[in-house]
């Protein structure tokens, strides 16, 4: 069933609570973490945009109150022109009710969703009017404390068939960059 946006979706657009947020965001300030934009994040952004030809790469962060893209890669403009003829362009923080990323960290697993508009829960999102997302694949960042510190995600505005080779990417990829930004903490080491 594809997502009707004159019906009602009732509680299916809220975003889940997060019952580890307070924890997360001590876990975050203590790794040094999502404090502001990491040129070596960045870099690994660029890289997983090229790697799935996605437009959008995020490592993203999320605290109590928000999410922060402490790693970035956007187009210069978003691909949505609103009325005023402007194409807003993915900042570096989302409130968390945007966006899907705060889905995969409540639910600490991978989530590929290849057409937003095909699943009710997701389309009414605000990131698919805003900056017109119409598919997604992201994975949580696990510590070795179990605490899901943030996300790795790609991001495309047109409908995109990720599949099993896609999904084993990013959640290749999230755990290999969990565990070099626990290092990178630990011993001051680069990524």
């Amino acid at each position: 069933m594809r997502y009707d946006p004159s019906r009602p979706a009732g509680r299916l657009l809220l975003t889940p609570e997060d019952k580890e947020a307070p924890a997360r965001a001590l876990r975050l300030r203590r790794l040094g973490l999502g404090g502001g934009p990491d040129p070596v994040l960045d870099s690994f952004a660029d890289r997983l945009a090229e790697c799935t030809g996605a437009p959008y790469a995020m490592v993203n962060f999320i605290g109590e109150k928000g999410q922060f893209f402490a790693g970035l890669h956007a187009p210069a403009t978003g691909p949505v022109a609103k009325s005023d003829g402007t194409r807003p362009r993915v900042g570096r923080s989302m409130p968390r009710d945007h966006g899907f990323c705060p889905h995969v960290v409540v639910r600490r697993k991978a989530l590929v969703l290849e057409d937003v508009s095909d699943y009710p829960r997701f389309a009414g999102n605000p990131v698919v009017d805003e900056f017109g997302m119409r598919s997604y694949l992201g994975a949580p960042l696990i510590d070795t404390t179990g605490m899901v510190l943030g996300t790795v995600c790609v991001v495309d505005v047109e409908p995109r068939a990720w599949g099993k080779a896609g999904l084993e990417t990013i959640k290749s990829t999230a755990a290999d960059l969990a565990a070099r930004l626990e290092r990178r903490a630990d011993d001051g080491f680069p990524l």
